[in-house]
C-alpha cells in the first residue's frame, strides 16, 4: 500500500504540494484534470485553494477528490 496525504499546500499553476505520510515530498500537476467532469471547477483559483487532506488524500470545497494512491504514483 502507498503512503497516504499527510498535509497539501496549493501552488500557482494548478499545482499541489504534497507530503505524504513516509515523509516524502512531491509535487502533483492538476492541469491534466481540468478538462475532466468535477475537476473542472478547480480552474477557479477560489475552488482549486480548497484543497485539503480529507481520509488521506485531497478532496476539494466541490466534493472532487483522487484516489490517494494517483498522487503518490503520479507526483514528481
Amino acid at each position: 500500500m502507498n503512503p497516504r496525504v499527510k498535509e497539501v499546500v496549493s501552488l500557482p499553476d494548478f499545482l499541489l504540494h504534497i507530503t505524504f505520510t513516509n515523509g516524502e515530498q512531491k509535487v502533483f500537476d492538476m492541469k491534466p484534470y481540468l478538462d475532466k467532469g468535477i475537476f473542472s471547477e478547480l480552474k477557479n483559483e477560489d475552488v482549486f485553494n480548497s484543497a485539503k487532506v480529507d481520509f488521506g488524500t485531497i478532496s476539494w470545497s466541490n466534493s472532487a477528490d483522487l484516489c490517494p494512491d494517483t498522487f503518490y504514483e503520479l507526483s514528481k
